[in-house]
């Protein structure tokens, strides 16, 4: 297999790496995606950085045994925990990480206050400090961990009542306190934009960095020359948990707008 013909590597804990996975086929629909959920164990945003840290490292290990060009931590709690860990493992391997967009919603403010959706894990790291440090000296981050979000949109609870009552538990507040701007900080949050952008109303601005993201993966595959020419990939998908009622794979084919070759229990 030729480099350009190599698969993207993308992993998360579940389902929220495919909101990245969807903004890069936008972006490069001729490359080939391998996907990894690692189901078995989510969520990650309330474990411990060097439990994430090394599942991130199997996961990480797995793509490249498959052979990946290019490895995208499409999570924002395993980058925070592992990303730095990954690229000293793997120094020639391209890695790009996710991160809270902090910088984007500073920009986007009007009021001076800008709503943070991420994990706990995410708004405990150093990464995260850095970049309040960095772009947010002139703002106010409003921050909300969201407990229990991430385990309703695994559950494909998209739009219910409760899951609109989780949400406007966390943002009706943020609006009140003067926020116009919301950064998504967990990769499983852009599932559940249109419920927020109804609470939050037309006027306020949300910020998914998928699209940035799947613009930095091509800029790093053009750079060395590995962006792939071939049309109709085969991607391939796996996960750690097992997929019995068919849920992931439902949930794949809502956003992707295909059904995956799907390879569950695959524990690493």
């Amino acid at each position: 297999m030729s480099q350009t013909s190599q698969p993207i590597g993308i992993f998360d804990s579940g389902i929220g790496g495919l909101s990245v996975a969807y903004a890069i086929l936008h972006q490069l629909p001729a490359e080939l995606l391998l996907y990894f959920g690692d189901t078995a164990h989510i969520p990650y945003g309330t474990k411990p950085a060097s439990t994430i840290r090394r599942y991130s490292e199997n996961i990480c290990r797995f793509l490249l045994d498959q052979g990946c060009k290019l490895i995208v931590v499409a999570c924002n709690t395993a980058s925070a925990a592992a990303l730095n860990h990954l690229r000293h493992l793997w120094p020639d391997v391209p890695i790009v990480g996710m991160e809270p967009a902090v910088k984007p919603g500073a920009l986007a403010t009007r009021t001076g206050k800008v709503g943070v959706l991420a994990t706990a894990g995410t708004f405990k790291s150093q990464r995260y400090a850095s970049l309040m440090h960095r772009f947010a000296k002139e703002v106010e981050l409003l921050e909300n961990p969201c407990l229990g979000l991430v385990e309703r949109i695994e559950a494909g609870q998209l739009d219910g009542p409760e899951t609109e009552q989780l949400l406007r538990s966390i943002i009706n507040p943020m609006l009140a306190a003067g926020a116009d701007a919301f950064v998504l900080g967990c990769t499983h949050y852009p599932f559940v934009q249109p419920l927020i952008e109804k609470i939050a109303g037309p006027d306020i601005a949300i910020i998914n960095p998928a699209p940035a993201v799947a613009r930095q993966v091509e800029r790093l595959l053009h750079e060395s020359g590995q962006l792939s020419m071939e049309p109709l990939p085969h991607h391939r998908f796996f996960i750690s948990g097992k997929d019995e009622d068919g849920h992931f794979k439902r949930m794949a084919k809502t956003l992707l707008g295909f059904s995956p070759e799907l390879i569950s229990g695959h524990l690493i």
